[in-house]
C-alpha cells in the first residue's frame, strides 16, 4: 500500500496532486520537496505533511515518488535520488514529454525500483503552488506509460485514479506523438497566430479590438510562458516537427483550395473537422481543459462587482478568471466571468438574473 508520498516540485501540478491525494487516499503522509519558501508555503496552508530539505530526506521514506519538476530538471534528480529509495518503492512523473524522461529512469533507477511514466493531462494559464486546485484532475485523462513488458502496479493506478483522473494506459512513443499534435502543436499555433497579429495590427488600435470570440479563445494558450515550454520542445522534437509538417502540407491545400475557388475541397475540410471534433469527449478534460465564459453587464457605481461575486460566492460558484470588457465613466460596463465548464456557466447565468443582473450567454 501506498501510505507515505514523496512529490517534488510544489508548483501548480504538484501542489494540486497533493491537495487530491489529501481528499482522495485518506491517512497517507505527504512529504514536499522545493524552494524553502515554496515548500513553507505549502506546509502552512496543510498541502504537505513534511518539508524536506534535501533529496535524500524527501525520498528515503517514500512508497511512491512524484517528480513533478520542470522536464529539465527531472534527469539530475533520479540520479540524485537513485541511492536513497528504499527497496520496492515506485517513482513515477508528471511531465508531458514521457520518451526522455523513461531512458532517464531506465539509466538511473535500481531495478528494485519500478519507475512508471505519468501525465496527468490538465493544467491552467496560471502556474505556481498559489493555483493549486484538488479538482484540478477532476475527469482528466491520466495517462501511464510502464516500462516495456511490464505492467503498472496496482497501487500507481490506484493513486493516479485517486486524484479524480481516468487511467489510461499506453506507450512512451504513443503518447509523445499525440501530444506533439494534441498539446505541443496547438501552443505553437496560437503563439503564430498571435504574433501574425501583433506584425498585421501595426498602428492599428482597431485590430486586437475586433479580435475577440473565437480568435480570443484560439490564442488563449498564447500567454503561456517560454521557459516551460522551451524544454518540452526540446525534448519532443521530432513529432513535433512532425506535426508542424503535416498542418504546413494541410495549410497549402488550404491555401490552394481558396485561390482556386475550390468550394467542394473546402466544404470537405469543414464537414471533416465538424465530424471528427463531434467525437471528443465532452465530460472529460485534455491537455489544457477550455473554460467556459459568460457575461454580466454592470452599473458604475460603487458595490457592483462585490454584488456579482458574493452571489456566485453564496451559491459555491468558483470564478476562474474575470475581465472588464468595456467601461465609459458613468455608464458601466461588461464583464467577462470564466468558470469551469458550460453547465457551471448556465447556472451562474440564471443565478445572478434572479439576483437582478444582466447576465447571459454567447
Amino acid at each position: 500500500m501506498i501510505t507515505r508520498i514523496s512529490i517534488l516540485g510544489l508548483g501548480l501540478i504538484g501542489g494540486s496532486l497533493a491537495l487530491a491525494w489529501k481528499r482522495g487516499l485518506g491517512n497517507i503522509e505527504l512529504t514536499g520537496y522545493d524552494r524553502d519558501d515554496v515548500a513553507g508555503k505549502a506546509k502552512s496552508r496543510g498541502i504537505i505533511d513534511r518539508v524536506a530539505g534535501t533529496i535524500a530526506e524527501a525520498v528515503s521514506r517514500a512508497d511512491l515518488v512524484v517528480l513533478a519538476t520542470p522536464l529539465a530538471a527531472m534527469e539530475g534528480l533520479l540520479l540524485d535520488m537513485a541511492p536513497h529509495l528504499q527497496p520496492g518503492a515506485l517513482v513515477t512523473d508528471v511531465g508531458s514529454v514521457k520518451m526522455p524522461v523513461m531512458v532517464a529512469a531506465r539509466k538511473a533507477l535500481h531495478p528494485d525500483n519500478c519507475f512508471v511514466g505519468g501525465h496527468p493531462m490538465a493544467g491552467s494559464e496560471r502556474g505556481g503552488l498559489s493555483n493549486a486546485d484538488a479538482f484540478l484532475f477532476e475527469n482528466a485523462t491520466y495517462v501511464l506509460c510502464p516500462e516495456n513488458g511490464q505492467g503498472v502496479p496496482s497501487e500507481l493506478t490506484e493513486a493516479a485514479e485517486a486524484s479524480g483522473g481516468r487511467v489510461l494506459i499506453m506507450d512512451a512513443k504513443q503518447h509523445d506523438t499525440i501530444a506533439a499534435q494534441t498539446s505541443h502543436l496547438p501552443q505553437l499555433l496560437a503563439t503564430i497566430l498571435m504574433n501574425v497579429a501583433a506584425n498585421r495590427s501595426g498602428d492599428d488600435t482597431a485590430f486586437l479590438r475586433l479580435a475577440a470570440g473565437g480568435f480570443r479563445d484560439m490564442t488563449r494558450i498564447s500567454s503561456s510562458p517560454f521557459d516551460v515550454w522551451e524544454p518540452i520542445l526540446r525534448a519532443n522534437e521530432g513529432p513535433i516537427l512532425e506535426a508542424l509538417r503535416a498542418y504546413s502540407d494541410t495549410l497549402v491545400d488550404i491555401m490552394g483550395a481558396v485561390e482556386r475557388g475550390d468550394t467542394d475541397l473546402l466544404r470537405v475540410f469543414f464537414a471533416t473537422a465538424r465530424r471528427v471534433r463531434s467525437t471528443i469527449p465532452r465530460d472529460m478534460k485534455g491537455f489544457l481543459y477550455p473554460l467556459a465564459d459568460m457575461y454580466v453587464y454592470a452599473e458604475d457605481r460603487p458595490g457592483t462587482l462585490t454584488h456579482i461575486t458574493s452571489t456566485l460566492f453564496a451559491n459555491g460558484i468558483n470564478i476562474k478568471d474575470i475581465e472588464l470588457l468595456k467601461i465609459r465613466e458613468g455608464t458601466g460596463g461588461a464583464f467577462r466571468i470564466s468558470l469551469v465548464d458550460e453547465a457551471t456557466a448556465e447556472a451562474a447565468v440564471t443565478i445572478l438574473k434572479n439576483a437582478g443582473c444582466r447576465a447571459h450567454r454567447l
